[in-house]
């Protein structure tokens, strides 16, 4: 039983990780998008990255003051739910952590202290459909690793793709999981291929779920429409729900929403990793 079962006790709690620049924060709002508007779901996403670049397109752009920024310029005192918590496309509602100055102390902390305010603050409503929080990267700090370790999300979702780097930190974070999984309750629900159109990329992340011990819970194809819409700062979803695209996003939503098969995965050592690449011709 973990403190943080009775936030948002009604909500499936879901943490999206995996390396840097493979799409995390698309993913994420584009989902949540689709539960929201596809599924008339109550979604709330809690950006966990210091850059705070998870809610930008569900707020169609507009800067949010993160919890960080608000006390570190005006005081723990000066944060409050009007503050920091917007309400954008299709009623979901967006919280940003924020973080440090660069080069000035840990982001990762900025993660638990923000958790913590939100929670202080009664800021994850009891009526939550779907709480999710997007993670920077990989498993490599204490705050970064605090959804999976304090059992504040119970469902992980890695976003990979065909590429030796996105894979190896999909392993890491799965190392995390099954470090945390008898003390957090922390499961794994599956890897979410973002596709980058890398030679049998499909069938690659199909064989190393089966490794895992997990599912491929859907391939999302490479659409230029997604860099489209974000230019007119919106998710698919919003800007055209009838395209191909957004469709995806509404399969993989459907898919997250109906998915009971948690695991704890079997993470590969590094020398099964390389040798899984070299088969597919993957060498970096």
């Amino acid at each position: 039983m973990s403190y943080f079962d009775e936030v948002a006790p009604n909500a499936k709690k879901i943490a999206i990780y995996g390396k840097g620049g493979i799409g995390k924060s698309t993913t994420c709002q584009n989902t949540a998008a689709a539960l929201a508007y596809y599924f008339k779901k109550k979604v709330m996403i809690h950006g966990c990255d210091p850059k705070a670049d998870t809610t930008r397109m569900i707020l169609h752009g507009k800067p949010q003051e993160t919890i960080m920024d608000v006390m570190r310029e005006y005081g723990e005192d000066a944060v409050t739910l009007d503050r920091v918590r917007k309400v954008g496309f299709c009623g979901i509602l967006c919280v940003e952590s924020g973080g440090p100055e660069p080069g000035v102390g840990c982001a990762g902390r900025g993660v638990i202290t923000a958790v913590q305010k939100m929670i202080e603050l009664g800021g994850y409503l009891d009526d939550l459909d779907f709480l999710f929080f997007d993670v920077l990267g990989d498993v490599v700090c204490g705050g970064f690793a605090m959804p999976l370790r304090d059992g504040l999300a119970k469902e992980i979702y890695i976003v990979a793709s065909g590429e030796m780097m996105a894979i190896y930190a999909a392993n890491n974070i799965c190392r995390g999981i099954l470090k945390y999984a008898e003390q957090s309750g922390v499961r794994l629900g599956g890897i979410i291929c973002n596709s980058r159109k890398v030679d049998r990329e499909q069938e690659l992340i199909e064989e190393f779920c089966d490794r895992l011990g997990t599912k491929m819970i859907h391939f999302v194809p490479r659409d230029n429409i997604v860099q489209i819409a974000e230019f007119n700062k919106m998710t698919v979803v919003e800007y055209d729900p009838e395209c191909n695209q957004a469709q995806e996003y509404k399969k993989l939503a459907k898919k997250i929403m109906e998915n009971d098969e948690l695991v704890i995965p079997k993470p590969l050592t590094m020398d099964e990793l390389e040798k899984l690449c070299a088969k597919y011709g993957i060498t970096g």
